[in-house]
């Protein structure tokens, strides 16, 4: 039976379910109903111990959608560079370059699984040159934009997580999930340790992106709003009574649980609009910290701390 790219997970899996077992061989009995299970208990074998949620997804929805129809007829012992080359220009042609790009790489990613677990001599997807892609035109606000903004939102319920967004650069999924322990506002300091994502119809915590837990300076202008933030939050508390979740969070509804990422940038749509702004991404509110943080004075040393260079 042919056992093409597929079945690459499911068979990284089974040869190392076989050397955890002390049994060798790749075409044992494991291993043949692995190839005919096809990519997803692989998948959750291999990649899910290792990847985050979204990546895992990522992966699958590749292997379901791309390689699974343009390539899974093929031996993986047989595949060549230029199999991995036509199934790049094709997909580039059918969907988009940026699409091409990341299936390549989720397709690199499974040889060299194959590669470590001795499957397979070589990645001939490490020999092809991923398609290119444009960068996206980014359109930050401006110094005085940005402040226009501040000055907009400093009533709105989330105005410190606006100035966290803004100040610090940080990720939409890092604010939400940003807890009071992670803050030291007597030391002006920062601990980057969790994200709240929404996957499957689900809130879950996970690690920050590349898994980079991190301390940060707190710049001096956040002080202020998050020790009000603080006390809002005291007062929420105190209304909610017993419906109240005890949850630790910086950034939380009525009842204590931790806010919608989506609706944090809702919220910062609403106030530009309200404030007769551009309507940026909240990633993009990231490009303009380093002039905000010159502007108030930030030495450039923290500046480059702040911002992870």
């Amino acid at each position: 039976m042919a056992s093409g790219p597929i079945h690459l997970w499911a068979r990284v899996g089974a040869a190392r379910a076989e050397r955890a077992e002390g049994r060798s061989g790749a075409r044992s009995g494991a291993g043949k109903r692995a190839r005919r299970s096809g990519a997803e208990p692989g998948l959750d074998n291999v990649i899910k111990p290792r990847r985050k949620l979204s990546t895992f997804d990522k992966y699958e929805a590749h292997v379901r959608l791309y390689l699974v129809p343009l390539l899974g007829a093929k031996r993986l012992e047989s595949l060549g560079v230029a199999d991995v080359r036509r199934f790049l220009v094709r997909l580039e042609k059918e969907t988009t370059a940026a699409t091409a790009k990341e299936s390549h790489r989720v397709l690199r990613s499974a040889l060299a699984s194959a590669c470590r677990e001795e499957l397979i001599a070589r990645n001939v997807a490490k020999l092809v040159e991923s398609p290119r892609t444009d960068k996206p035109e980014l359109h930050p606000w401006t110094l005085d934009e940005t402040l226009d903004f501040l000055a907009a939102s400093r009533k709105d319920p989330l105005y410190a997580a606006f100035v966290l967004a803004i100040a610090m650069g940080l990720r939409r999924g890092e604010i939400v999930g940003l807890r009071w322990s992670d803050l030291d506002l007597d030391n002006r300091v920062l601990y980057v340790r969790h994200q709240v994502q929404r996957r499957r119809g689900v809130l879950y915590d996970d690690h920050p992106k590349s898994r980079r837990r991190r301390a940060v300076p707190l710049p001096a202008l956040c002080i202020a709003p998050l020790r009000w933030h603080r006390l809002r939050q005291a007062d929420a508390r105190a209304k909610a009574g017993e419906r109240w979740q005890e949850s630790d969070y910086v950034f939380a509804t009525r009842t204590g649980r931790p806010v919608e990422p989506r609706n944090l940038y809702r919220s910062f749509t609403r106030v530009a609009q309200s404030a007769g702004l551009r309507v940026i991404r909240l990633h993009d509110a990231r490009h303009g910290t380093a002039t905000l943080l010159t502007a108030a004075g930030v030495a450039p040393r923290v500046v480059m701390e702040i911002l992870g260079h």
